[in-house]
């Protein structure tokens, strides 16, 4: 069985949508375009979730996660990577803001935590992540003196509330989030936190790629202004620094494009635009660039996580609901996992017999 494990993101059919946008694509939308893609007899191994309503709710049951569970196992899908509601639209708050805002991100954490250790109990879950953010805007993290001790605080804590669930933390590094707005900002805060075996990062092609190029955070900039798409070797360079960074640190990882410019809708702030594997604006090498975060330095296959997700975070409805969308991003990860993957037959079975058990 080949690894990294392919996944497809469920929370774009929420982020960004809604009032004032376009309308939510429902859950057994998505994973339906997700289980029908088919290339070459092969199909997407999975999905990751966004733990929020009107997809999941935070607050299911038993019998409403076993009931995920055999939606996913009808269509010959795990779970994987979990994303955690910690805003405050979505019942969450600041990770530095007042302690009744710190206290409401941590409740939503162990919320997440707990609904992928029951995942994880019915055999649908066999790796993956909980996924966190800042929920803070870079102008804000600035403003404030104390910014970084606050955020470190709370992350330790929600560290120590994954552990007692067997799970782990990811970073999400994204320019929208205040404190690790920038590539260094977050090697930082990581630092900092000092709890590599219950937080990492989650490095996303798109907006890593913003990272380089000093989107709100001018210091950390690694491309000049006014940089020329052509000068292939300075890019490369680029992400060879930032990942040198971050790598040590990545335990979920997002393939994706990018035309090197940001992009907002409805309650999200501007982030890195995602393109289509194809899009002739698209700055990234896909293939070659996702090894920069797959393999070492010395160009070894890092192994550092079972599986990667196709992020198409605030693509129109109207893309996203045509079938053959999701057939070229199936063909890019493929490509993907044929030039970074390797064989491992004894995992491989224990998640047939996963999904198996599941599927009974």
């Amino acid at each position: 069985m080949k690894f990294p494990k392919l996944h497809n993101a469920m929370w774009p059919g929420l982020v960004g949508k809604g009032p004032g946008s376009e309308p939510f694509i429902d859950l057994d939308t998505m994973l339906d375009l997700t289980a029908q893609a088919e290339v070459g007899g092969r199909r997407f191994d999975g999905v990751d979730l966004f733990v929020a309503d009107p997809h999941i709710s935070i607050d299911s049951g038993s019998d409403d996660i076993a009931r995920l569970a055999h939606k996913l196992a009808e269509r010959s899908l795990v779970a994987g990577s979990l994303v955690a509601p910690v805003w405050p639209p979505t019942g969450g708050g600041s990770a530095m803001g007042s302690p009744e805002e710190r206290q409401r991100f941590l409740t939503q954490v162990r919320k997440t935590c707990a609904f992928g250790q029951r995942l994880r109990a019915l055999g649908i879950r066999p790796y993956g992540v909980v996924r966190v953010d800042t929920a803070t805007d870079p102008a804000t993290w600035a403003a404030d003196p104390d910014a970084t001790r606050k955020l470190v605080e709370t992350f330790r804590e929600a560290c120590a509330i994954a552990a007692g669930y067997g799970e782990k933390l990811a970073a999400e590094g994204e320019i929208c989030w205040g404190g690790i707005h920038g590539w260094k900002k977050a090697v930082q805060l990581l630092e900092q936190v000092d709890r590599p075996d219950q937080l990492g990062f989650q490095a996303d092609m798109a907006h890593t790629l913003l990272y380089t190029l000093g989107y709100n955070a001018e210091e950390d900039r690694l491309l000049p202004p006014g940089y020329d798409w052509h000068d292939r070797a300075s890019l490369e360079e680029a992400l060879r620094t930032m990942t040198r960074a971050l790598r040590p640190w990545t335990v979920d990882f997002h393939v994706a494009q990018n035309d090197a410019t940001v992009k907002g809708a409805g309650t999200h702030d501007k982030t890195g635009r995602h393109c289509l594997p194809d899009d002739p604006n698209g700055k990234l090498d896909i293939v070659r660039d996702a090894g920069h975060w797959l393999r070492n330095d010395n160009g070894e296959l890092t192994k550092a996580f079972q599986h990667i997700c196709w992020d198409g975070c605030m693509f129109p409805n109207a893309v996203m609901l045509k079938p053959e969308t999701w057939v070229s991003v199936l063909r890019v990860m493929q490509a993907v996992q044929a030039a970074h993957g390797w064989e491992a037959e004894e995992a491989a079975a224990a998640n047939r017999g996963a999904v198996a058990q599941t599927s009974a």
